[in-house]
């Protein structure tokens, strides 16, 4: 049986190593009590082959674990 892995979209904000990068995700949520829309940002540590300038939006998804924090890796650039 084939899994579906869950993708996130997120901005790279830097640049660790030859083949890391650091990717900003953001979340947008609705607020029911107060009526308001709020944002949560989340850092993730990624592996790409590829060189990848930073402010590039990519596509991430889970993989195995490259290293202790890095367990996410580039499937796609957008822009």
């Amino acid at each position: 049986m084939i899994e579906k892995k869950k993708t996130l979209v997120g901005t790279v904000i830097g640049k660790l190593g030859q083949k890391t990068v650091k990717v900003l995700v953001e979340t947008s949520s609705f607020y029911q009590k107060y009526g308001k829309i709020f944002t949560r940002r989340k850092k993730y540590l990624v592996h790409s082959e590829e060189n990848i300038k930073m402010g590039s939006r990519v596509i991430i998804a889970p993989d195995r674990p490259f290293s202790k924090r890095k367990s996410f890796k580039v499937l796609k650039v957008l822009k």
